[in-house]
């Protein structure tokens, strides 16, 4: 097993950015040139061209609505060239957390390596800024089926499709990244066996544990609630050597059998130190003494999960993991020491070709502004990510909105704003998931003396009622609060959401009063069983924090689950 040679890999980083420009031009080259034979190109009048301004006059900006007649008929079982220059041999899945339901995407080889070079490049900076010894990783990653589609191609979701690429633990292991539990365990059958295993795993290698690590930071926080829960029957297992009848999968029992043996020593140990926590402050680095950080994805749609990975991590940094979605990896986190809030990701130049939409003037009702090129970008302003990739994207939309904090180089230094397309609207209103997530932190604040956190949230619009109005989902983690404390949070709630239009139109009557539903301990995880039924992996997961209308499953599980009501009457 050759180890990575960090230096090298921050070297051709520096390299590339310090000429991202070229590089750029490079990569669309190469991508075009790859894929010249594609029927979708050809049917575009490309004829081969690879220079920008042709590729530009060319090819128009599409969504994945666009595409999906085109990657329906690769699922089908077409082998021509539609996207591609080479027949697409597997698909991955979104979440289907933001839609409703998953989208299919084309997978290749280029997506694996783009991956495994953000991994690398990211790693290599954070191994500088916090050393890590020989030893192991505490990974919560799960691997849901794999699945044949109609045309016989593999599909699964994207983190699944990695982590069973033949190469993945090879080159894991290279960056001393190696996960501590065995394969049974990753590609076991049953979510809440695999998580019980990872955990009984990381106990069994305490003393080697580098680091712990999910893909997002939703996963970790799961994943220690349910310590919380098991850890006395995690000790008994140690203690005892034998597994939990709790897990039940054949081949997961023959890898754990391997591992334990009787070890009352360390089950006391661990008992010990969990009775001693105050609130499980400090968990984490009490189970694992030798951690130096806890990694996942921590920006956007998790940043309200990071106050309680705070209170595990206890004295532990936060590093966020790298930029990239199920259509592609975009940038890596080269300044692992920011705290999450203020992670920004250093855009790679030769990975895809990326165009940038800017949204200073894009929401005044004027035709959208034309994109500029990726070192065109300027420092404070916000841009729409459109991205051409090796694997058959060509000018997508992808949806999220980015801020450029600065440049490493000339290379754009990027901080994750929010999904563009997860907004609030009733009429003129766009209010986004930004804007929702810094309302719910104000109204939280209601919640202080009262000393009971939000579990979780989502929203949803409601245009049964004339006007139609915002509907705000909370679980809290008690539901003894006072009435009149949760009537200010729902007051709060109303007055945090500053979007322009939504203020107008809820002061002159056009849209409702805002209404908070609080619902029952535990519906937020029925949200997450639904998307598991559904296929999805929980590596993947993601609270949808809007809810629309045609995902009716989702709306269901919340308006069942609600126990308590309360309209806004800060308007009056």
């Amino acid at each position: 097993m050759k180890e990575l040679d960090m230096e090298k890999v921050m070297e051709d980083f520096e390299k590339k950015t310090k000429d991202a420009h070229r590089v750029q031009l490079e990569t669309l080259q190469k991508i075009l040139k790859q894929n010249a034979e594609a029927e979708y190109l050809r049917d575009l009048g490309l004829n081969g061209r690879t220079d920008p301004e042709s590729y530009k006059s060319c090819v128009r900006i599409v969504t994945h609505q666009d595409l999906e007649p085109h990657i329906q008929r690769i699922i089908d079982g077409d082998t021509s060239s539609i996207l591609t220059g080479t027949p697409i041999t597997t698909i991955s899945l979104s979440s289907g957390t933001t839609e409703g339901k998953p989208k299919f995407l084309p997978f290749g080889e280029e997506l694996f390596e783009s991956t495994m070079q953000i991994y690398e490049t990211s790693f290599a900076f954070r191994n500088r800024e916090y050393p890590i010894q020989r030893g192991k990783a505490l990974m919560f990653i799960y691997s849901s089926k794999q699945f044949r589609t109609s045309g016989g191609l593999n599909a699964g979701t994207a983190t699944t499709n990695i982590f069973r690429h033949p190469q993945f633990r090879h080159r894991m292991k290279g960056m001393q990244s190696q996960c501590c539990s065995p394969d049974d365990v990753i590609f076991g059958p049953d979510f809440h066996q695999s998580l019980y295993c990872h955990l009984l795993c990381g106990l069994l290698h305490r003393e080697v544990i580098q680091f712990v690590s999910s893909t997002f930071a939703h996963s970790i926080v799961h994943a220690f609630e349910a310590f919380e829960q098991d850890w006395e029957q995690l000790c008994a297992d140690i203690r005892e050597g034998v597994l939990s009848d709790r897990v039940a999968c054949p081949s997961i029992q023959a890898s754990m059998a391997k591992l334990l043996k009787p070890n009352p020593d360390l089950a006391d140990l661990i008992y010990n130190k969990c009775s001693s926590l105050t609130n499980w402050y400090g968990l984490i680095p009490e189970l694992f003494p030798n951690a130096k950080y806890v990694y996942g994805i921590m920006t956007g749609s998790m940043e309200p999960y990071l106050k309680k990975l705070r209170r595990y991590a206890g004295w532990l940094p936060l590093v966020c993991a790298d930029y990239g979605s199920t259509e592609g990896w975009i940038a890596a986190n080269v300044n692992p020491h920011l705290p999450p809030e203020s992670a920004t990701f250093a855009v790679l130049p030769d990975i895809g070709y990326y165009e940038f939409i800017p949204l200073m003037d894009s929401c005044n009702g004027h035709l959208e502004p034309e994109p500029v090129g990726l070192t065109e970008v300027e420092v404070g302003k916000e841009y729409e990510v459109i991205i051409t990739t090796f694997a058959g994207l060509y000018r997508y939309r992808l949806g999220d909105a980015v801020k450029v904090m600065g440049f490493h180089y000339s290379t754009p230094e990027l901080k994750f704003i929010c999904r563009r397309n997860l907004l609030l609207s009733v009429n003129i209103d766009k209010s986004t998931e930004k804007d929702l997530q810094l309302a719910v932190q104000e109204a939280a604040k209601c919640l202080i003396l009262e000393k009971v956190d939000v579990v979780d949230f989502t929203s949803h619009v409601d245009g049964s009622t004339e006007p139609g109005h915002y509907v705000i989902f909370w679980e809290l983690a008690s539901e003894l609060v006072d009435h009149n404390v949760l009537q200010d949070c729902c007051n709060r709630l109303d007055r945090s959401l500053t979007d322009a239009g939504y203020v107008s139109s809820r002061k002159v009557g056009s849209i409702g009063p805002l209404e908070l539903q609080v619902v029952q301990r535990e519906t937020f995880r029925k949200i997450l069983e639904h998307f598991l039924s559904l296929g999805a992996a929980v590596s993947q997961y993601k609270t949808p924090r809007c809810v629309g209308v045609n995902n009716k499953a989702v709306l269901q599980i919340l308006v069942t689950s609600v126990c308590r009501r309360f309209l806004s009457t800060a308007y009056g």
